[in-house]
């Protein structure tokens, strides 16, 4: 079994427990994976199965005869053929030429996961394998955590280059692009780093915008991108960890201002911060509420989890500027969900309610609101935040 984030907790001891007894003994039920390896104790104590921990890179870790390095087996392709889901990348070689990660962020589990640097992994015989069982694939999935901290970075690129990956390289009549899919770490980029890059198909070129103080840094390694030709990018937008949700709206609009200054398509994807060891997804940052994190899973709901980088679409899903933001997130559900549907009636009836407020009023609806609970809404003192509150009816 395995088992991927802790805020599936309640899902994953339900479904160790369901398969207790279809094993002799206990040492016959693995139980791997992520929430494994960083809740293992917790899981042991909860079922009484002990988990196995970290990566399998070494022989016998499942305590079989057969027990290979099962971190250097070719995974099985023909999974992607069983499946209703259209994998986005189902036509494109999965590898690693680096292993775990040189940064310590205290809100990823990758130095739990894998603790231990390893700066190349050869990717010609990966590659070969592949071939020989599936055949050859168009594009390349690189999942390093940290590809830019590898002293052997041009080794790397060489390498990619070697095996049939550089710009404009093509199979059959399709062009080839290279992916590495956990983004690079913008900290690292120098300019002969993103030249480098540069040399490869790289679509997109993945970079995360962790906090709102990153934001020089951030515009320079972008600019640096535009300039080597790498407009097309993909940027990961934390959230809800130590940012404001007025951090949060100006790094997407960073974003607009970049795209439309630079010619690049930079399509964002927030992504909500949980600690690593919760067991549910119920966590608020210090300066969030409930309210405003359920706003914007509306709004990513409606657009599918993509920011576009269109300045038209972004305004119209995120407002024009922060105080229009913030206010649009307190809509109810579904009139940011369904925005067009409700615009003339529950929309304006709603905005015309909350501009008509007092301050006091006012104070008193966003203490309820921000709480996103709705059961004693009806106790409120004031006349017309219960009027407005009605609107939160389902």
């Amino acid at each position: 079994m395995t088992t991927l984030f802790s805020f599936y907790w309640s899902e994953t001891i339900k479904t160790i427990k369901y398969y207790e007894f279809s094993v002799k003994d206990p040492l016959g039920l693995f139980i791997g994976g992520p929430m494994a390896t960083i809740m293992g104790a917790e899981i042991e104590k909860e079922t009484g199965f002990k988990a196995v921990k970290g990566l399998l890179n070494e022989k016998g870790k499942l305590r079989l005869p057969y027990d290979k390095t099962i971190d250097r087996i070719v995974p099985d392709y023909s999974i992607l053929d069983t499946i209703d889901y259209q994998y986005p990348a189902s036509n494109a070689y999965f590898a690693y030429m680096t292993r775990g990660c040189v940064r310590a962020c205290p809100f990823c589990a990758v130095p739990t996961l894998e603790p231990k640097y390893v700066d190349y992994i050869p990717l010609k015989r990966q590659i070969e394998e592949v071939n020989e069982k599936y055949g050859e694939k168009k594009d390349l999935l690189l999942m390093d955590n940290n590809v830019l901290a590898s002293p052997k970075f041009d080794q790397i690129i060489d390498e990619i280059q070697a095996v049939g990956f550089s710009k404009g390289a093509k199979l059959g009549l399709s062009l080839r692009h290279v992916d590495f899919n956990q983004g690079i770490d913008l900290r690292l980029i120098t300019r002969d780093k993103m030249k480098r890059l540069a040399e490869l198909p790289v679509k997109p070129l993945r970079i995360a915008f962790d906090h709102v103080a990153l934001k020089k840094k951030y515009i320079e390694k972008v600019e640096l991108a535009a300039e080597f030709g790498l407009k097309y990018l993909s940027n990961y937008i934390l959230f809800n960890y130590d940012d404001t949700p007025e951090d949060f709206y100006e790094r997407l609009k960073i974003n607009i201002e970049l795209n439309e200054r630079l010619g690049t398509q930079i399509f964002s994807f927030p992504m909500k911060y949980i600690p690593i060891k919760n067991h549910d997804r119920k966590h608020v940052g210090k300066y969030w509420n409930q309210r405003y994190l359920r706003g914007i899973q509306c709004i990513l709901n409606a657009t599918h989890g993509v920011v576009s980088p269109k300045r038209k679409f972004f305004e119209a899903a995120f407002g024009k500027n922060v105080a229009e933001f913030k206010k649009l997130l307190l809509l109810p559900d579904k009139y940011i969900i369904y925005r067009d549907k409700h615009k003339n009636n529950g929309v304006a009836r709603w905005k015309e309610l909350y501009g008509a407020l007092t301050p006091k009023q006012k104070e008193e609806f966003t203490g309820i609101v921000h709480s996103n609970s709705f059961e004693t809404a009806w106790c409120a003192k004031y006349p017309q935040v219960i009027e407005l509150l009605r609107h939160y009816a389902k």
